[in-house]
């Protein structure tokens, strides 16, 4: 029997730029420490061995003491033996990266950087396909096929790419044999590149990304505990826990009348869970100017509870009746203009963008007169 992680997509070193300041540092900090959690199931599962199938790195030019103190951390936890894979993000043209790295490399650390035959124990094989390029425009995972190893060995595939259409950047321009396992012989082939997990056959996984970086997947950070008895053993794969963020979707479908403010508010998560949640809102539907002032109230609330809170209103359309408008004034500029900002927030003859604008105009129009009035 013989016990593995298989991870990828760490992306340690990402900056997160578009999040406030004081996060940043926060996320920074929880791709690093993934290392420490990947290596912790390890221990639980009985694994002596990681899997890291591309990307543990975000850029191809990390700092010295970035790529240093992960090293040391993978070190830190022997006798587990780490094998990092090249990704597109931390592809082999990164000469300066690969040759640090494999002077600052702990023993008990493996870079797969060439596509030979790796011996991770006594009868078990690693079969890596290294990106050379971020995009490399081949199935780079094709040599395996024709790789020599004994009667009985346990053969693991290791590459990091699209399967057809299927990418993280959604661009294949190298894609991945899906039938790579049956082709090569492989008992099991760990995959990278999309950052949710997925099973595209009974030998061949995407693990995801021990830590969620983005609301696309909408799914916890895992990585998968994989064990397989023999040579020709279908693997038994269990998804095992890793995440320190949660990075979560709550849609909102509202009805004009219904209170926007109080179905978000009850849908939340409760207690100490909230610093560790990064949440977006994503309302749809219709709704009334008063409702969506006290949704964006009730967001506004929230949010420092939260590690992020973010409202995106994009598909949700404002009803305006003649009793919303007089809110704003009953006649004169200020009532012609709301009027105005209506009509182009409804008129199909304008682009999504510029109705959007008028409608956030209407929006912002109709808090100003509730704030002069209070």
């Amino acid at each position: 029997m013989f016990r593995f992680i298989h991870s990828s997509d760490l992306h340690i070193g990402k900056r997160f730029g578009n999040m406030a300041e004081d996060l940043r540092g926060r996320l920074r900090e929880a791709r690093h420490s993934a290392l420490t959690r990947l290596a912790a199931q390890a221990r639980a599962q009985g694994a002596e061995t990681i899997l890291l199938a591309g990307d543990t790195f975000d850029t191809e030019t990390p700092t010295p003491a970035m790529l240093r103190q992960a090293l040391a951390e993978m070190g830190h936890h022997a006798p587990i033996h780490w094998v990092i894979l090249p990704g597109n993000h931390d592809s082999l043209l990164a000469d300066e990266l690969w040759n640090a790295a494999r002077s600052a490399s702990p023993a008990n650390v493996t870079l797969a950087t060439t596509a030979t035959p790796l011996e991770l124990a006594p009868g078990v094989v690693v079969l890596p396909a290294p990106c050379t390029t971020r995009r490399p425009g081949r199935d780079l995972s094709d040599w395996m096929d024709g790789a020599a190893t004994l009667e009985g060995t346990i053969r693991i595939g290791l590459a990091h790419g699209a399967i057809q259409d299927f990418s993280e950047d959604a661009a294949a321009s190298d894609v991945i044999a899906p039938n790579r396992a049956a082709r090569a012989g492989l008992d099991y082939l760990a995959l990278g590149d999309w950052h949710g997990q997925v099973s595209v056959n009974e030998r061949t996984r995407y693990s995801g990304t021990p830590e969620p970086d983005r609301f696309k997947h909408d799914t916890p950070g895992q990585a998968l505990a994989v064990s397989i008895a023999g040579a020709g053993a279908l693997p038994d794969i269990r998804p095992v826990e890793t995440g320190s963020f949660v990075w979560s979707t709550l849609p909102l479908d509202l009805l004009s009348g219904q209170d926007g403010a109080t179905d978000f508010t009850i849908s939340l998560p409760t207690g100490t869970a909230r610093r560790q949640t990064l949440l977006r809102v994503v309302a749809s539907g219709r709704t009334r100017l008063a409702s969506r002032m006290a949704l964006a109230s009730a967001i506004r609330e929230a949010e420092p509870d939260f590690a992020h809170l973010e409202l995106d209103e994009t598909d949700l359309a404002t009803d305006c009746e003649a009793s919303d408008l007089d809110q704003i004034d009953r006649a004169g500029a200020l009532r012609e203009a709301a009027q105005a900002l209506l009509e182009q927030s409804e008129d199909a003859s304008q682009s999504s963008a510029e109705r959007l604008i008028a409608r956030e105009a209407l929006v912002r129009l109709f808090s100003y007169c509730e704030t002069i009035e209070a």
